[in-house]
């Protein structure tokens, strides 16, 4: 499998969000890094003059690159009266920058470890509770997940190839299969094989009922490269691929 990296900038907010190259590439930038870097490392919020006189810098590139992080949603904006007075007199609020209540991660190839620790933690919690064996309930949590994200914000059907990749499969045509260049899970799946491969083949089992894809079939078929996963054409007899 290829090997990944992930950059991840990370709050305490539960939102979940897609990966956001742009975000990360509005850092490469060398003076918006270290506004940046001092923001999120001060106790609160920072103005323009703060961040300026901090870094030695002109008023104007400091408001500029703020501004620039605070649209790629890296720094969330605030205002405040520094002098603490109230009323008429008491001046406009300063605006101020501090850490985004967003979190921002980018992985290449695409990974999904946060889905992953919580269907897993969802089993557990489950199993605990009910006494139902965590793999059956891991199983179950995984299907169903599956046939949310075939029909996540979108009006109507969409094809599997269009639901694989939005969710970081990779697929591809072999003959009338298809198999998935990209495993969402890779490193957990390398360590704990058995649990994450069939946690991952009742995901896609979801999606391909969710999608009504009855003419595939999702199979355990692991070979070099791919995801352990496989996408089958279903017996034209039974309608069902032979086990």
């Amino acid at each position: 499998m290829p090997i990944g990296f992930t950059l991840v900038f990370v709050d305490h907010s539960k939102e979940a969000t897609r990966p956001d190259v742009s975000a990360v590439a509005a850092l490469d930038e060398p003076t918006r890094r270290r506004l940046y870097d001092h923001v999120v490392r001060q106790p609160g919020p920072v103005s323009r003059d703060e961040a300026a006189e901090a870094l030695d810098l002109a008023r104007q590139t400091a408001a500029f690159h703020l501004d620039r992080l605070a649209e790629e949603s890296l720094l969330d904006v605030v205002y405040e009266r520094r002098s603490g007075r109230t009323g008429p007199g008491a001046g406009r609020p300063a605006k101020l920058y501090k850490r985004s209540s967003k979190q921002v991660t980018v992985s290449l190839p695409e990974r999904h470890y946060e889905m992953a620790g919580r269907l897993l933690a969802q089993a557990l919690e489950e199993s605990e509770a009910t006494g139902e064996p965590v793999r059956s309930v891991l199983h179950r949590k995984a299907h169903e997940l599956g046939t949310q994200l075939a029909g996540t914000g979108r009006p109507g059907q969409a094809d599997v190839f269009t639901v694989l990749e939005e969710n970081g499969f990779e697929p591809r045509r072999d003959g009338d299969a298809i198999v998935l260049g990209n495993c969402p899970f890779h490193a957990l799946a390398r360590e704990h094989t058995e649990t994450v491969c069939g946690m991952n083949l009742h995901l896609l089992r979801g999606v391909l009922e969710g999608l009504t894809e009855s003419g595939r079939r999702a199979c355990l078929a692991p070979s070099p490269g791919h995801c352990c996963v496989r996408l089958e054409l279903a017996s034209p007899q039974t309608g069902v691929h032979p086990s």
